[in-house]
Protein backbone atom coordinates (compact mmCIF):
# COMPACT_ATOMS: atom_id res chain seq x y z
CA UNK A 1 0.00 0.00 0.00
CA UNK A 2 1.47 3.63 -0.93
CA UNK A 3 1.97 6.03 2.00
CA UNK A 4 1.85 9.79 1.68
CA UNK A 5 2.98 11.81 4.32
CA UNK A 6 2.50 15.21 4.98
CA UNK A 7 1.86 18.14 7.84
CA UNK A 8 -1.49 19.10 6.57
CA UNK A 9 -4.55 17.07 5.37
CA UNK A 10 -7.13 18.38 4.11
CA UNK A 11 -10.35 16.68 3.15
CA UNK A 12 -13.24 18.68 0.86
CA UNK A 13 -11.92 20.34 -2.35
CA UNK A 14 -14.58 23.05 -1.94
CA UNK A 15 -14.01 26.78 -1.69
CA UNK A 16 -13.14 26.71 2.16
CA UNK A 17 -11.19 23.52 1.83
CA UNK A 18 -9.30 25.10 -1.41
CA UNK A 19 -8.84 28.72 0.29
CA UNK A 20 -6.98 26.77 3.17
CA UNK A 21 -4.56 25.43 1.24
CA UNK A 22 -3.88 28.31 -0.95
CA UNK A 23 -2.93 30.31 2.65
CA UNK A 24 -1.07 26.96 4.10
CA UNK A 25 0.75 26.00 0.82
CA UNK A 26 1.73 30.07 0.44
CA UNK A 27 3.53 29.89 4.29
CA UNK A 28 5.33 26.93 3.10
CA UNK A 29 4.06 24.59 4.60
CA UNK A 30 3.47 20.51 3.08
CA UNK A 31 -0.30 20.52 2.62
CA UNK A 32 -2.08 17.71 0.86
CA UNK A 33 -5.77 17.98 -0.65
CA UNK A 34 -8.05 14.70 -1.17
CA UNK A 35 -11.55 15.40 -3.01
CA UNK A 36 -13.77 12.47 -3.58
CA UNK A 37 -15.06 13.93 -6.47
CA UNK A 38 -13.44 17.45 -8.58
CA UNK A 39 -12.39 19.99 -6.77
CA UNK A 40 -15.30 23.31 -6.58
CA UNK A 41 -18.17 19.99 -7.90
CA UNK A 42 -19.99 20.19 -5.13
CA UNK A 43 -21.90 22.62 -3.09
CA UNK A 44 -19.20 25.42 -3.87
CA UNK A 45 -19.77 25.11 -7.66
CA UNK A 46 -23.33 24.27 -7.64
CA UNK A 47 -24.33 27.26 -5.52
CA UNK A 48 -26.35 30.33 -7.00
CA UNK A 49 -23.83 32.58 -7.23
CA UNK A 50 -24.16 35.21 -4.39
CA UNK A 51 -21.89 37.34 -2.76
CA UNK A 52 -23.12 39.29 -0.45
CA UNK A 53 -22.82 39.78 3.20
CA UNK A 54 -26.36 41.92 3.61
CA UNK A 55 -28.38 39.65 5.37
CA UNK A 56 -26.02 37.12 7.24
CA UNK A 57 -26.50 36.47 11.07
CA UNK A 58 -24.49 39.84 13.00
CA UNK A 59 -21.66 37.37 14.39
CA UNK A 60 -21.05 36.38 10.77
CA UNK A 61 -20.32 39.33 9.63
CA UNK A 62 -16.18 40.04 10.75
CA UNK A 63 -15.63 37.08 9.20
CA UNK A 64 -17.86 38.25 5.88
CA UNK A 65 -16.06 41.53 6.07
CA UNK A 66 -12.62 39.91 5.54
CA UNK A 67 -13.84 38.01 2.72
CA UNK A 68 -15.19 40.92 1.25
CA UNK A 69 -11.34 42.26 1.37
CA UNK A 70 -10.21 38.72 -0.20
CA UNK A 71 -12.56 38.83 -2.85
CA UNK A 72 -11.28 42.52 -4.03
CA UNK A 73 -8.08 40.69 -4.84
CA UNK A 74 -9.55 37.65 -6.63
CA UNK A 75 -8.50 37.74 -10.05
CA UNK A 76 -4.32 38.35 -8.81
CA UNK A 77 -5.14 35.29 -5.97
CA UNK A 78 -6.60 32.69 -8.06
CA UNK A 79 -6.00 34.18 -11.28
CA UNK A 80 -9.24 34.54 -12.69
CA UNK A 81 -12.07 37.33 -12.04
CA UNK A 82 -14.60 34.53 -12.23
CA UNK A 83 -17.06 37.17 -13.38
CA UNK A 84 -17.03 38.72 -9.93
CA UNK A 85 -18.86 41.82 -10.05
CA UNK A 86 -19.84 44.10 -7.31
CA UNK A 87 -23.18 44.38 -8.85
CA UNK A 88 -24.99 45.22 -5.54
CA UNK A 89 -27.17 43.28 -3.65
CA UNK A 90 -31.22 44.47 -2.82
CA UNK A 91 -33.28 42.76 -0.64
CA UNK A 92 -36.73 43.31 -1.33
CA UNK A 93 -39.76 43.82 1.25
CA UNK A 94 -43.12 42.87 -0.17
CA UNK A 95 -45.16 43.99 2.82
CA UNK A 96 -44.62 47.18 5.53
CA UNK A 97 -43.24 44.39 7.93
CA UNK A 98 -41.12 43.43 5.92
CA UNK A 99 -39.45 46.53 5.37
CA UNK A 100 -39.27 47.29 8.79
CA UNK A 101 -37.03 43.95 9.08
CA UNK A 102 -35.11 45.37 6.56
CA UNK A 103 -34.63 49.03 8.76
CA UNK A 104 -33.86 47.02 11.85
CA UNK A 105 -31.17 44.86 10.16
CA UNK A 106 -29.79 47.98 8.53
CA UNK A 107 -29.17 49.55 12.10
CA UNK A 108 -27.97 46.41 13.66
CA UNK A 109 -25.81 46.15 10.93
CA UNK A 110 -24.38 49.30 10.54
CA UNK A 111 -21.45 48.81 13.18
CA UNK A 112 -19.88 46.60 10.33
CA UNK A 113 -19.72 49.50 7.60
CA UNK A 114 -22.00 47.27 5.14
CA UNK A 115 -23.30 50.64 3.72
CA UNK A 116 -26.74 49.62 3.00
CA UNK A 117 -29.47 52.16 1.94
CA UNK A 118 -32.87 51.67 2.10
CA UNK A 119 -35.22 52.39 -0.79
CA UNK A 120 -38.58 53.03 -0.90
CA UNK A 121 -41.99 54.51 -2.24
CA UNK A 122 -41.64 56.73 -4.99
CA UNK A 123 -37.74 56.42 -5.27
CA UNK A 124 -37.95 53.08 -5.32
CA UNK A 125 -40.37 53.42 -8.45
CA UNK A 126 -37.88 55.52 -10.18
CA UNK A 127 -34.96 53.70 -9.27
CA UNK A 128 -36.19 50.62 -10.06
CA UNK A 129 -38.78 50.50 -12.91
CA UNK A 130 -38.25 46.88 -13.81
CA UNK A 131 -39.65 46.08 -10.03
CA UNK A 132 -43.38 44.55 -10.50
CA UNK A 133 -46.33 45.73 -7.78
CA UNK A 134 -45.30 43.05 -5.18
CA UNK A 135 -42.25 45.19 -3.65
CA UNK A 136 -42.82 47.85 -1.45
CA UNK A 137 -39.02 48.38 -1.19
CA UNK A 138 -35.41 47.19 -0.34
CA UNK A 139 -32.47 47.46 0.83
CA UNK A 140 -29.25 47.73 -1.37
CA UNK A 141 -25.52 46.94 -0.46
CA UNK A 142 -24.05 48.62 -3.34
CA UNK A 143 -20.88 46.43 -2.75
CA UNK A 144 -21.72 43.25 -2.58
CA UNK A 145 -22.76 41.24 -5.90
CA UNK A 146 -22.04 38.12 -7.98
CA UNK A 147 -19.49 36.21 -9.60
CA UNK A 148 -19.78 32.31 -11.04
CA UNK A 149 -19.25 29.45 -8.49
CA UNK A 150 -18.41 26.93 -11.35
CA UNK A 151 -15.20 28.95 -12.53
CA UNK A 152 -14.51 30.45 -9.14
CA UNK A 153 -14.43 27.38 -6.39
CA UNK A 154 -12.41 25.22 -9.05
CA UNK A 155 -9.66 28.35 -9.25
CA UNK A 156 -8.75 28.51 -5.25
CA UNK A 157 -7.83 24.51 -5.76
CA UNK A 158 -6.05 25.39 -8.86
CA UNK A 159 -3.84 28.26 -7.09
CA UNK A 160 -3.12 26.31 -4.36
CA UNK A 161 -1.98 23.66 -6.65
CA UNK A 162 0.21 26.22 -8.13
CA UNK A 163 1.49 27.61 -4.91
CA UNK A 164 2.89 23.69 -4.05
CA UNK A 165 -0.26 22.63 -2.27
CA UNK A 166 -1.11 18.45 -3.58
CA UNK A 167 -4.46 18.39 -4.76
CA UNK A 168 -5.64 14.77 -5.31
CA UNK A 169 -9.32 14.62 -6.66
CA UNK A 170 -11.82 11.59 -6.91
CA UNK A 171 -9.56 10.29 -3.80
CA UNK A 172 -12.44 9.12 -1.20
CA UNK A 173 -11.56 9.15 2.68
CA UNK A 174 -12.34 5.53 3.59
CA UNK A 175 -11.26 5.42 7.14
CA UNK A 176 -8.96 7.49 9.07
CA UNK A 177 -7.57 7.03 13.04
CA UNK A 178 -5.25 9.07 15.00
CA UNK A 179 -2.58 6.93 16.55
CA UNK A 180 -1.24 8.96 19.05
CA UNK A 181 1.36 10.55 16.73
CA UNK A 182 -0.42 10.95 13.68
CA UNK A 183 -3.83 11.16 11.65
CA UNK A 184 -4.15 7.85 9.15
CA UNK A 185 -6.32 8.06 6.76
CA UNK A 186 -6.93 4.76 4.00
CA UNK A 187 -8.07 6.62 0.78
CA UNK A 188 -9.28 4.59 -2.77
CA UNK A 189 -7.58 6.27 -5.83
CA UNK A 190 -8.69 4.79 -8.53
CA UNK A 191 -8.27 0.77 -8.24
CA UNK A 192 -5.92 1.59 -5.46
CA UNK A 193 -5.72 1.67 -1.66
CA UNK A 194 -3.59 4.75 0.27
CA UNK A 195 -2.48 5.44 3.32
CA UNK A 196 -2.23 8.83 4.01
CA UNK A 197 -0.49 10.38 7.30
CA UNK A 198 -0.93 13.65 8.56
CA UNK A 199 0.09 15.89 11.47
CA UNK A 200 -2.85 18.16 11.04
CA UNK A 201 -6.57 17.55 9.50
CA UNK A 202 -8.63 20.06 8.70
CA UNK A 203 -12.49 18.55 7.83
CA UNK A 204 -14.21 20.44 5.13
CA UNK A 205 -15.93 17.60 3.83
CA UNK A 206 -19.42 20.23 3.26
CA UNK A 207 -22.46 17.70 3.89
CA UNK A 208 -20.86 14.83 4.72
CA UNK A 209 -18.48 16.19 7.28
CA UNK A 210 -20.32 14.40 9.88
CA UNK A 211 -18.85 10.87 8.86
CA UNK A 212 -15.48 12.57 9.42
CA UNK A 213 -16.26 14.23 12.88
CA UNK A 214 -18.04 11.51 14.19
CA UNK A 215 -14.64 8.89 14.03
CA UNK A 216 -13.74 11.46 16.70
CA UNK A 217 -17.01 10.69 19.02
CA UNK A 218 -18.34 14.01 17.59
CA UNK A 219 -21.78 14.01 16.60
CA UNK A 220 -22.94 17.15 14.86
CA UNK A 221 -26.97 17.27 13.49
CA UNK A 222 -26.17 18.36 10.04
CA UNK A 223 -28.45 17.91 7.44
CA UNK A 224 -28.52 17.94 3.73
CA UNK A 225 -30.61 20.62 1.73
CA UNK A 226 -31.27 20.55 -1.92
CA UNK A 227 -31.31 24.05 -3.64
CA UNK A 228 -33.63 24.24 -6.58
CA UNK A 229 -32.31 26.52 -9.18
CA UNK A 230 -32.94 27.32 -12.86
CA UNK A 231 -31.10 29.79 -15.36
CA UNK A 232 -33.31 31.49 -18.16
CA UNK A 233 -32.47 32.24 -21.83
CA UNK A 234 -30.54 35.41 -22.60
CA UNK A 235 -32.16 38.35 -22.53
CA UNK A 236 -32.38 42.22 -22.89
CA UNK A 237 -30.00 43.16 -19.44
CA UNK A 238 -32.60 45.09 -17.35
CA UNK A 239 -31.31 44.18 -13.92
CA UNK A 240 -28.53 45.69 -12.03
CA UNK A 241 -28.48 44.04 -8.45
CA UNK A 242 -28.15 40.51 -7.75
CA UNK A 243 -31.82 40.09 -5.65
CA UNK A 244 -33.06 39.07 -2.50
CA UNK A 245 -36.57 38.61 -0.44
CA UNK A 246 -36.82 39.66 2.77
CA UNK A 247 -37.85 36.22 4.44
CA UNK A 248 -36.74 34.10 1.20
CA UNK A 249 -37.71 31.74 -0.96
CA UNK A 250 -36.59 33.43 -4.01
CA UNK A 251 -33.37 35.18 -5.05
CA UNK A 252 -32.23 35.91 -8.68
CA UNK A 253 -29.03 37.52 -10.70
CA UNK A 254 -28.33 38.49 -14.55
CA UNK A 255 -25.09 37.79 -15.78
CA UNK A 256 -23.36 39.72 -18.50
CA UNK A 257 -24.46 37.36 -21.20
CA UNK A 258 -28.11 38.07 -20.50
CA UNK A 259 -29.14 34.78 -18.66
CA UNK A 260 -31.41 35.26 -15.35
CA UNK A 261 -30.30 32.85 -12.67
CA UNK A 262 -33.07 32.21 -10.01
CA UNK A 263 -33.39 30.10 -7.08
CA UNK A 264 -36.04 29.15 -4.48
CA UNK A 265 -37.58 26.33 -2.97
CA UNK A 266 -35.70 22.58 -2.27
CA UNK A 267 -35.22 19.70 -4.72
CA UNK A 268 -34.91 16.32 -3.99
CA UNK A 269 -32.24 13.58 -3.35
CA UNK A 270 -31.03 11.21 -5.87
CA UNK A 271 -28.65 9.45 -4.23
CA UNK A 272 -25.44 10.19 -1.82
CA UNK A 273 -24.02 12.70 -4.03
CA UNK A 274 -26.25 14.24 -6.06
CA UNK A 275 -29.95 15.70 -6.26
CA UNK A 276 -32.56 17.59 -8.66
CA UNK A 277 -34.69 20.71 -8.80
CA UNK A 278 -38.13 19.37 -8.08
CA UNK A 279 -41.34 20.49 -10.22
CA UNK A 280 -43.07 21.38 -7.13
CA UNK A 281 -39.99 23.96 -6.19
CA UNK A 282 -39.75 25.29 -9.93
CA UNK A 283 -43.77 25.80 -9.98
CA UNK A 284 -43.73 27.47 -7.26
CA UNK A 285 -40.64 29.94 -7.98
CA UNK A 286 -41.71 31.19 -11.68
CA UNK A 287 -45.22 32.78 -10.28
CA UNK A 288 -43.15 35.20 -7.85
CA UNK A 289 -40.38 35.65 -10.33
CA UNK A 290 -42.94 36.86 -12.54
CA UNK A 291 -44.52 38.74 -10.10
CA UNK A 292 -41.43 40.70 -8.91
CA UNK A 293 -40.00 41.10 -12.18
CA UNK A 294 -42.49 41.34 -15.16
CA UNK A 295 -39.54 40.93 -17.57
CA UNK A 296 -39.79 37.09 -16.81
CA UNK A 297 -43.54 36.67 -17.84
CA UNK A 298 -42.66 35.15 -21.30
CA UNK A 299 -39.15 33.79 -20.74
CA UNK A 300 -37.80 30.35 -21.46
CA UNK A 301 -35.67 28.68 -18.73
CA UNK A 302 -33.62 26.21 -20.16
CA UNK A 303 -31.92 24.64 -17.49
CA UNK A 304 -32.40 23.48 -13.80
CA UNK A 305 -30.31 21.90 -11.18
CA UNK A 306 -29.38 20.98 -7.66
CA UNK A 307 -26.66 19.97 -5.33
CA UNK A 308 -26.50 19.38 -1.62
CA UNK A 309 -25.45 21.66 0.92
CA UNK A 310 -25.48 20.77 4.53
CA UNK A 311 -27.15 22.64 6.84
CA UNK A 312 -27.21 23.30 10.95
CA UNK A 313 -30.11 23.75 13.42
CA UNK A 314 -28.78 27.48 14.35
CA UNK A 315 -28.06 28.70 10.95
CA UNK A 316 -24.32 28.70 11.82
CA UNK A 317 -21.53 26.76 10.67
CA UNK A 318 -18.76 24.91 12.51
CA UNK A 319 -15.14 26.70 12.27
CA UNK A 320 -12.32 25.92 14.26
CA UNK A 321 -11.21 23.10 16.38
CA UNK A 322 -12.36 19.70 17.67
CA UNK A 323 -13.52 19.28 21.17
CA UNK A 324 -12.04 15.85 21.54
CA UNK A 325 -9.40 15.42 19.07
CA UNK A 326 -6.06 17.55 19.10
CA UNK A 327 -4.94 18.69 15.94
CA UNK A 328 -8.29 18.45 14.22
CA UNK A 329 -9.95 21.36 12.73
CA UNK A 330 -13.50 21.95 11.01
CA UNK A 331 -15.10 23.75 8.53
CA UNK A 332 -18.61 22.86 7.44
CA UNK A 333 -22.01 23.41 7.77
CA UNK A 334 -22.64 26.78 5.93
CA UNK A 335 -26.15 26.09 5.75
CA UNK A 336 -26.15 27.36 1.87
CA UNK A 337 -24.20 30.76 2.63
CA UNK A 338 -20.36 29.67 2.12
CA UNK A 339 -20.00 30.87 -0.92
CA UNK A 340 -19.31 34.52 -0.32
CA UNK A 341 -17.33 33.85 3.49
CA UNK A 342 -15.89 31.02 2.27
CA UNK A 343 -11.92 32.35 1.82
CA UNK A 344 -12.39 34.14 4.75
CA UNK A 345 -12.78 30.89 6.88
CA UNK A 346 -10.60 28.93 5.20
CA UNK A 347 -7.97 31.34 5.83
CA UNK A 348 -9.34 31.66 9.42
CA UNK A 349 -7.92 27.79 9.10
CA UNK A 350 -5.09 27.93 8.11
CA UNK A 351 -4.41 30.71 10.59
CA UNK A 352 -5.37 28.44 13.56
CA UNK A 353 -2.40 25.70 11.97
CA UNK A 354 -0.17 28.54 11.47
CA UNK A 355 -0.14 30.48 14.88
CA UNK A 356 -2.41 28.37 16.60
CA UNK A 357 -5.13 31.20 16.60
CA UNK A 358 -7.35 32.83 14.27
CA UNK A 359 -7.55 36.74 13.39
CA UNK A 360 -10.81 37.08 13.66
CA UNK A 361 -12.98 35.56 17.01
CA UNK A 362 -14.70 31.72 15.77
CA UNK A 363 -15.67 31.13 19.62
CA UNK A 364 -19.24 31.57 18.24
CA UNK A 365 -18.63 28.29 15.40
CA UNK A 366 -17.32 26.18 17.71
CA UNK A 367 -18.11 22.21 17.33
CA UNK A 368 -18.50 21.81 21.21
CA UNK A 369 -22.28 23.93 21.17
CA UNK A 370 -23.32 20.73 20.03
CA UNK A 371 -22.05 18.66 22.67
CA UNK A 372 -22.47 18.48 26.42
CA UNK A 373 -19.78 18.99 28.15
CA UNK A 374 -19.64 15.49 29.91
CA UNK A 375 -19.32 14.58 26.32
CA UNK A 376 -15.95 15.86 26.14
CA UNK A 377 -13.13 13.20 26.92
CA UNK A 378 -11.34 14.40 30.52
CA UNK A 379 -8.08 16.56 29.11
CA UNK A 380 -8.57 16.04 25.80
CA UNK A 381 -8.03 18.09 23.61
CA UNK A 382 -4.64 19.49 24.44
CA UNK A 383 -4.64 23.11 23.52
CA UNK A 384 -4.33 23.45 19.94
CA UNK A 385 -1.46 26.20 19.91
CA UNK A 386 1.26 24.13 21.69
CA UNK A 387 0.30 20.95 19.80
CA UNK A 388 1.42 22.72 16.42
CA UNK A 389 4.43 24.04 17.95
CA UNK A 390 5.65 20.80 19.08
CA UNK A 391 4.54 19.23 15.86
CA UNK A 392 5.30 21.13 12.56
CA UNK A 393 6.86 24.77 13.44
Amino acid sequence: MKTLSTEVLIVGGGIVGASAALVLAKAGRRVTLVERDLCGARSSGINYGGVRRQGRPVVQLPLSQRAHQIWAGLEALIGTSGEYERSGHFKLARSAADLQALEAYAELSRPYGLGIELISGERLRQQCPWLGGAAVGGSLCPEDGQANPRLVSPAFARAAQAAGAEIIERCELMQVVHDGRDFVAEARLGEDVMQLRAEVMINCAGAWATRLASAFCEEVPLSSGYPSMVVTEPIAHFLPWSLGVEGGSIYCRQVARGNVVLGGGRGYELDDKRARASHDSILGLLPQAAALLPALRHVHIIRTWSGVEGYLPDHQPVIGPSATQAGLLHGFGFCGAGFQIGPAAGEALAELVLHGRSAIALDAFSIARFAPAAAVPAGSPEPLPSYLERKIS
